[in-house]
């Protein structure tokens, strides 16, 4: 349960900053888009998701974080 939590939460924040990315390219700031995705907030939200999904597919995890259930 506390994967499922974590893991709604980081694609949620992850979605939030896609959504800022949308809007700067909807108004024409590519370059500071540019820079949103590399260094700034899209970057870290990302690697968030990544880092949960990592932690979670070692030492065996199943899908809903339970050892030795394996993937689905």
């Amino acid at each position: 349960m506390q994967y499922e939590r974590q893991l709604n939460t980081a694609v949620a924040r992850l979605d939030e900053s896609l959504t800022h990315l949308y809007n700067m390219v909807s108004k024409g700031k590519q370059q500071e888009a540019l820079m949103w995705m590399k260094e700034g907030d899209l970057k870290e939200k990302f690697e968030e998701l990544q880092n949960i999904v990592t932690i979670a597919s070692s030492g065996n995890y199943g899908v809903r974080g339970v050892n030795n259930t394996g993937a689905l």
